[in-house]
């Protein structure tokens, strides 16, 4: 008696066991929902590309700050000993000679020597280098802060479209499976209809044979998704095996196509990498002021101060001056041509570029907007079949119930309606990831 009490408690403490580890890998498996919103957001935050983009706004300001800093007083201070030797010397004047007519030497002996000094210097006129440097910097920093907004455009857009791969991948897998179910219910049916001696076993060859096909099918769906879930997990820094589901409520929203030239004329007024050349432009503009600035003098102020002991010859505590010192160099009346050339060459760069820049932004926008006014189209072609395949499907099941059809017809008839079905949702999906990539054309996604 004790021997079956025990027996009986090891077998509910295991199945309690085997339930609570049942039940808590299907909680690790709960797919997370995920709004467009939310994908989005985390994107951004976890994008290595803005992080590396956001460093080149940090460098600008850094040049920034580095122009200013040049314009601070320079002090350099300096010291030495010197250890010398005691030269013969051979002086033909400056000796004196006594009555028995020898000379004396009265050059004194030298041997060290110590100095230090320190010297200051605040630039006040550098021909506008300063100046311009500045104002180049401070465009060019602006163009980095655009520039780093394009990439995050790009961003957005990236994670649209990886949502709306996770979509389609999870709506292909649960209308598979919802298929793979029927397939089997009617290899159910035919074998039982097959063993009664009602249904040919070609017939229900076909129809188990349809069911692998629709079993790979289900493997692929399957092992997209997981891979479509991976990337997504990587893009918003999530662990790898996290489980994700899309919110199609904050996903499937249509709008109206609007105008091409409207369009057009919003990328040209939005566009970051379009306003960023503009700007480069005007820093380009501020380096040619630049090159210019060697036909100027520099002047600065200019403080120094000296202590000098050479013992036996002069000791020097104190010696301080001040003033303004003035540098020209003549050279730069014809050395400067080249630099100045170049500068004016880059400002030429950037106008043809803005010139490529506004065919390449013509050419984008009219494609992004009539891929979406075909995706939009295509949603509503696809709609009608499948409307069109669930009729046909009825009317070939009602035709093969009453032997007017054959099993194949059949079959057929049901992969058209579950490749319409997938169809129709792809198609929805594909809509709103091609009307972001026309708000990412005109520079207005958000």
């Amino acid at each position: 008696m004790n021997t079956s009490a025990r027996i009986k408690r090891m077998v509910y403490v295991a199945t309690g066991i085997v339930l609570i580890v049942t039940a808590s890998h299907s909680y690790a498996q709960t797919p997370r929902t995920l709004t467009l919103e939310e994908a989005i957001s985390m994107s951004l935050q976890n994008s290595k590309q803005l992080k590396l983009s956001q460093t080149n706004v940090d460098i600008a300001a850094l040049n920034i700050r580095q122009i200013k800093e040049n314009q601070l007083p320079s002090l350099s201070v300096s010291g030495s000993y010197l250890r010398l030797n005691t030269p013969n010397l051979n002086l033909k004047i400056g000796q004196s000679s006594d009555s028995t007519g020898s000379s004396e030497n009265s050059t004194p002996k030298v041997n060290q020597a110590m100095y230090g000094m320190a010297s200051a210097s605040l630039p006040i006129f550098s021909g506008f280098r300063f100046k311009y440097g500045l104002e180049s910097a401070h465009y060019l920093e602006q163009a980095a802060k655009l520039d780093a907004e394009s990439d995050r455009d790009a961003i957005i857009q990236n994670a649209v479209s990886a949502y709306s791969n996770l979509y389609k991948a999870k709506k292909s897998v649960d209308l598979v499976a919802e298929n793979l179910r029927r397939e089997r219910e009617r290899v159910a049916e035919f074998t039982n209809r097959e063993k009664n001696g009602m249904l040919a076993r070609n017939d229900l060859m076909k129809a188990k044979l349809q069911e692998s096909n629709v079993e790979l099918a289900l493997l692929d769906a399957e092992n997209d998704l997981k891979i479509t879930t991976i990337n997504m997990d990587l893009m918003l820094g999530l662990p790898e095996n996290t489980s994700l589901a899309a919110d199609s409520a904050s996903f499937i929203n249509l709008k109206d196509e609007g105008v091409a030239t409207e369009w057009e004329q919003t990328a040209l007024t939005h566009r970051k990498d379009f306003a960023a050349n503009g700007i480069r432009q005007k820093a380009a503009d501020s380096d040619i002021r630049v090159a210019k600035a060697d036909f100027y003098p520099s002047v600065a102020l200019t403080a120094g101060y000296v202590a000098l002991n050479i013992p036996g010859v002069a000791v020097i505590p104190n010696a301080m001056n001040a003033g303004i010192g003035l540098k020209y160099d003549i050279g730069s009346l014809w050395k400067s041509g080249a630099k100045i050339a170049q500068a004016r060459t880059h400002v030429y760069q950037l106008k043809t570029n803005e010139q490529i820049l506004a065919d390449k932004i013509h050419l984008e926008v009219n494609t992004a907007y009539y891929n979406y006014v075909l995706s939009k189209r295509k949603i509503d072609v696809y709609a009608k079949a499948v409307e069109q395949a669930d009729e046909n499907y009825r009317i070939t099941k009602n035709k093969y119930d009453n032997s007017l059809v054959t099993t194949t017809e059949l079959l057929d008839a049901d992969v058209a309606q579950v490749q319409s079905r997938i169809n129709y949702e792809s198609a929805k999906a594909d809509a709103i990831v091609a009307y972001k990539k026309l708000e990412q054309t005109a520079g207005v996604i958000n």
